[in-house]
């Protein structure tokens, strides 16, 4: 996952992870520049998925 793609597309991704995934809140989706591991902690954390599991969906939301 490059970091860039995160960051461009992020309001986007949030939204297609909102929708997926309705436990997920705003606050569970802040991203900020440098910090994409505490990012996929607070998914993993969230929706019980191990750190591969959470990349994928991050990584699936942009093909």
């Amino acid at each position: 996952m490059n970091k860039l793609e995160i960051k461009g597309n992020w309001n986007e991704m949030k939204g297609m992870l909102k929708k997926k995934y309705a436990n997920l809140t705003d606050n569970d989706l802040v991203y900020a520049e440098g910090k994409e591991d505490e990012l996929v902690g607070k998914l993993q954390k969230k929706l019980g998925k191990s750190k591969d599991d959470v990349n994928k969906i991050i990584s699936d939301l942009n093909s």
